[in-house]
């Protein structure tokens, strides 16, 4: 069983001493494992963890390097042998926001498979104050490494001010693989191309909050993508993620005239969940009279009032993915079969968009 201690400080929320497992390979790492059948050690520790999605083919190249390399778990020898620091400092921005939440669990999970314990600050990233409380408390411990999961434009400024002595990634940012697009530039231009593959020209699109350059950059790119084609963001209104705020942004679009609008895009899930209900509310059905369409793929968007359509971020891969690069700086190992950047995020096609209504 994982153990968590939970306390407040400063207006933080702190949780220490996350995944106090450890596993440990006797002559063997899990880069040798990853090697031998032919995979990332991302992908193993999934496998070690019982992650579903991975393929049959993959599970059995795995199980058989394990048995070929004798892979073993056993923390106290592992942690006589290196003799090392084992708690790596992670600080994130609103860790009650799904997003944030996941991709702190996937962290969780491959710092635990590599036997470290992550120590986790949340902030609120649009108080200065309260980041840099935050980097104080995990500075004056003795850490491996640090993971900034920073959000906001103020706690990217903060971090930029301050030196580490410890190797320091962040996952904010993030580029997809094959190309020098981010994953949230990828997530707007995707989310835009689908809907213009459809039919829609005139649009309306529900930001994230501003202080979040997640929300910007997908504002952004969803925009660029839609100009390019010849079509028009007629309105853009910012909301704060929750399905209320979607619920909110609608019926004021709904209020004020639908503008020939055919098509509504949210800059997640939660706030898509509240574009439908209000729609619902107002007679107009989607996908017919109008489309609808999110980010995440949350668990709850296959089963919404109209099933979502929307593209699929993995977070919890995310937090695996720099924890992965953080470890590999903090032990000075590398692996050739390790990815250098995240999947494309694929788009999910469900019943809630389709062709505009007909004049």
């Amino acid at each position: 069983m994982v153990k968590s201690t939970i306390r407040a400080q400063h207006g933080l929320l702190q949780v220490n001493r996350c995944s106090r497992y450890h596993l440990e390979m006797k002559s063997a790492t899990i880069y040798d494992v990853a090697e031998r059948a032919g995979v990332s050690h991302i992908t193993v520790s999934r496998h070690l963890n019982g992650f579903e999605g991975i393929r049959p083919g993959t599970r059995q190249r795995i199980e058989l390097a394990i048995e070929e390399l004798k892979y073993t778990p056993n923390l106290a020898g592992r942690h006589l042998r290196l003799q090392k620091i084992d708690r790596i400092g992670y600080i994130v921005d609103r860790l009650s926001e799904a997003g944030p939440a996941r991709a702190a669990y996937g962290a969780i999970e491959a710092a635990r498979a590599s036997g470290y314990i992550l120590d986790i600050v949340s902030t609120n990233g649009s108080d200065e104050k309260s980041i840099a409380d935050a980097i104080d408390i995990v500075t004056r411990e003795r850490v491996a490494g640090m993971v900034l999961s920073v959000q906001t434009e103020a706690a990217r400024a903060v971090l930029g001010r301050r030196k580490f002595t410890v190797p320091v990634v962040h996952d904010f940012d993030l580029h997809i693989e094959d190309s020098d697009t981010t994953v949230n530039e990828w997530v707007g231009h995707v989310a835009a191309d689908h809907l213009l593959a459809n039919g829609h020209r005139n649009f309306f699109y529900l930001t994230g909050p501003s202080s979040w350059t997640a929300s910007k950059t997908r504002a952004e790119a969803f925009a660029s993508a839609v100009q390019q084609a010849g079509g028009s963001v007629v309105s853009t209104v910012e909301g704060d993620w929750s399905a209320r705020s979607g619920y909110e942004a609608a019926s004021r679009l709904i209020k004020d005239g639908i503008r020939g609008v055919t098509a509504i895009a949210a800059a997640n899930d939660g706030m898509a969940f509240g574009v439908l209900s209000a729609l619902s509310s107002a007679g107009i059905a989607v996908p017919h009279d109008m489309s609808v369409m999110g980010v995440d793929d949350q668990a709850e968007a296959a089963y919404a009032i109209c099933p979502l359509t929307t593209v699929k971020l993995d977070f919890a891969f995310e937090g695996q993915y720099v924890i992965a690069k953080l470890i590999a700086q903090i032990e000075k190992t590398t692996s050739a079969s390790a990815p250098s950047r995240i999947p494309r995020p694929p788009l999910v096609v469900r019943a809630s968009t389709g062709p505009p209504p007909t004049q």
